[in-house]
């Protein structure tokens, strides 16, 4: 049974949020609610709570407020939001589960019951640090999760030179350490790197413009890295890719 706090500013919301939860997570007891960052951290530290259903905008701070007041963090939180903002990228990053208002059941249960699956400490402590390094970094230094069968990393986007792909796993390489093995599916990562200097070169590889040296037109065209990796380019990628570099100019 997981002991549960809801952090939620707007009272209504948090009464229909509550019923919500109660009614479709049996496995999890209301133990405590709050409207703000004083009464929350003063309802965490009373409670000691295994999971905090928790708002971002708050009248007197923000949830990250709240985090970083109470670190270490030993429990697991859902984000709930009603904005798809700047801190969504930080929590997909940083592997932290988040809700959009209105509470969607369905993502409701999925999400209460990966935080029964997910309450190791060591892991905990890993993905709040990253999402922390995430809201304060510049955009270039920002972390990733990555999490293996048996063990979960916190890596720096830009030590990462290409990833690739077999069906839906995703292998990343980097520039001083050993490959890692995720369950994930390369359009996954795509999506969320993009933004940070990736390029879908082929179906099975994305590639680091950072790390990018020169391109062989030879043969339908070579990228090669700058770790001496070469990677194919789909005949589909081509102009797109070449457009790439000229805007890189």
């Amino acid at each position: 049974m997981l002991r549960a706090i809801i952090i939620d500013d707007v009272e209504n919301i948090r009464r229909k949020n509550i019923d919500m939860i109660r009614k479709l997570c049996p496995e999890v007891t209301i133990v405590a609610e709050a409207g703000d960052v004083a009464s929350g951290i003063a309802a965490i530290k009373k409670h000691l709570p295994d999971l905090v259903f928790l708002d971002i905008e708050l009248p007197d701070g923000s949830g990250f407020d709240v985090l970083q007041k109470l670190q270490p963090v030993f429990f697991n939180v859902i984000f709930i939001t009603g904005f798809e903002d700047f801190a969504i990228r930080a929590f997909k990053f940083s592997a932290i589960d988040y809700l959009l208002k209105p509470l969607d059941p369905s993502e409701l249960v999925a999400a209460v019951k990966k935080a029964i699956e997910n309450n190791k400490k060591e892991m905990l402590e890993l993905k709040y640090a990253t999402l922390f390094a995430n809201i304060e970094r510049p955009k270039n230094l920002q972390k990733i999760i990555l999490k293996t069968s048996d063990k979960i990393f916190s890596v720096n986007i830009q030590d990462i030179v290409h990833c690739t792909s077999d069906k839906n796993y995703t292998t990343f390489h980097f520039i001083n350490a050993p490959k890692v093995l995720v369950s994930v599916t390369l359009k996954d990562y795509e999506m969320m790197l993009g933004q940070h200097g990736f390029f879908r070169v082929h179906q099975s590889h994305l590639i680091n413009m950072s790390y990018f040296d020169h391109f062989i037109k030879a043969n339908g065209g070579t990228i090669v890295m700058k770790d001496k990796t070469n990677v194919p380019l789909a005949i589909r990628k081509k102009e797109e890719f070449l457009q790439y570099l000229e805007n890189m100019k």
